[in-house]
Order: structure tokens, then sequence, then C-alpha cells
């Protein structure tokens, strides 16, 4: 099969070498960081329900004292690979510095259309909202990205008081305009059509006026994920959203996260960083 201009343009492993063993790499290394906190009793909350879907279920990982608030991590995977429990320690970052984690799964394509993700994650927000006080600060990764801002649209996908929660999100090498999407091939799995496309793309909705969000990207990515981070940045701009566009380095999609389990790196820094200051 000869692929399309847009496949390629969203095709990250097969220009990443060894990416194919990666997912099994993500894995064991969630896996041993839950069984070294279960070993020094830390608290780590797993499979709490949000809804009645076997996916609807949330990971907590809390910090060794009363938590400043919550930082919500929504995984990436295009919206048809990936769960929950292979991102475990990107939690540490943040839960050092003092935030409780929370890491959702949700029901993947073809099972689920994108809009139907969006409506789970809200849920699964607003459920994390109510088991941990403060403020709340959103990040994902990739199609994680684009569930993250999507909350911030202006049709009420979050109740207004936990909306009013949000100081910041960060969308790290997130999609923001879903229609160069119905091009590609992996569209037979998410089955997305013109109307849903736009309906899901955050660049074509309003932010609020109060939340920070940060468009995070690695200079090494696709050139389609670095427009994407840029394009959001110039729509929510002209909005007047309070935005900033950030690329990171030389790192590819999976690089860029592994900061989040420093919590002295910049990324971290960046998602919890103290807005009073800013």
């Amino acid at each position: 099969m000869i692929k399309n201009h847009w496949d390629l343009a969203f095709e990250n492993a097969a220009n990443i070498p060894g990416s194919s063993e990666l997912p099994a790499l993500w894995a064991d290394r969630a896996a041993q960081y839950r069984s070294d906190a279960i070993k020094a009793k830390r608290r780590l909350d797993t499979d709490i329900p949000y809804g009645t879907h076997d996916r609807e279920v949330l990971d907590l990982v809390w910090p060794d004292t009363s938590p400043k608030g919550l930082l919500v991590f929504v995984h990436g995977g295009y919206w048809i690979r990936m769960d929950k429990s292979y991102w475990t320690d990107l939690a540490e970052g943040a839960r050092s510095n003092g935030w409780a984690v929370c890491l959702p799964s949700y029901t993947l394509a073809p099972e689920a259309r994108i809009s139907h993700m969006t409506t789970q994650i809200s849920h699964a927000i607003r459920k994390a909202a109510e088991l941990v006080p403060g403020p709340v600060r959103l990040a994902g990764h990739s199609a994680g990205g684009h569930l993250v801002t999507r909350m911030l649209c202006n049709h009420n996908i979050l109740p207004a008081s936990v909306l009013q929660r949000v100081e910041h999100t960060v969308s790290i090498s997130g999609l923001h305009d879903l229609r160069p999407l119905l091009h590609t091939t992996m569209n037979d799995s998410l089955q997305l059509d013109e109307a849903e496309a736009i309906a899901e793309s955050p660049v074509l909705h309003r932010p609020p006026a109060h939340t920070r969000i940060t468009a995070w990207v690695g200079g090494g990515e696709r050139p389609e994920f670095i427009r994407q981070s840029q394009l959001l940045k110039i729509m929510w701009e002209g909005l007047d959203a309070n935005i900033l566009c950030t690329i990171d380095s030389e790192h590819n999609h999976f690089t860029v996260i592994e900061g989040l389990k420093d919590p002295a790196s910049a990324i971290t820094k960046e998602i919890i960083k103290d807005l009073s200051q800013h």
C-alpha cells in the first residue's frame, strides 16, 4: 500500500529508531514504579471507576503530604492504543513536587468515537476533582493533548465548578485540528466524518479567559506536530487566550514526555509552575 501525504505526516514510529520496543519498555517501567510505590508504602489508588465501562477507570498517585492540587495526565496513542497502565512513572515529577496525579483510561477506537472519548475524559476529571481538593492542572500527550485542550472549549464539557479550578493546561505534542485525519488510513479506525472533525478540533472553538495554556512540542518531531502546536497558539491567541508555544530542544514524539518523571525538568516545571509569579 502506498501511503499518502497525511499518513506520512502523522507517522511517528517509523521515523524513530527502536520505537517498536518502546511499548514493552513503557509497560515495564510503569509496572516497576507501581511495585516500588507499594514497597515504599506510598499511596497509589488504582482502578477507581468514573463510569460503567471497564475502561472508565483512573489511577491516583498521591504525594507524601497533603496535595497542592490535582494534575490529570491523559495518555496518547492516536485514540486507538494504550491505557493508563503504561504511564504511571510519568507521575513522579509532579508527585515529588506535592501534586496528586490522576491517570485515566478511556475507550478506544473503533469501539468509541473521539466525541465519546471527550465525554469520558470530562467525567474522569470531574471524578478526580471530587477526590482531590484545590487547583487543577491538565496535561496530555498526543491524542491526550487533544483531549485536554477539548476540555477548555466553549461547550460546557466540564462543569463550571470544575472548569473554574483548571489553572493551566499543557498539551504535549497535541493534535488540535482533526480535519487532516480525514485523509489518513488511521481514519478507518477513528471513523471521523467532517462534522465530528470540526466539532472535536480545539482550534475551531473559543477557550475560557481565565486559564493558561501551553502547547509543548519536541523540535525533532514530525513537522505536522510542530505545526499543530503553533496553530493552537495562533488561533487561541487571536481569541485573547493566555497561551504559549514551546519547542523543546530536539526531542522526538516519544522522548518529549520523558521529563515528566523528573521533578526538576523543564516540562515538569512548566506544568506545575507557580502562576502567581507569571
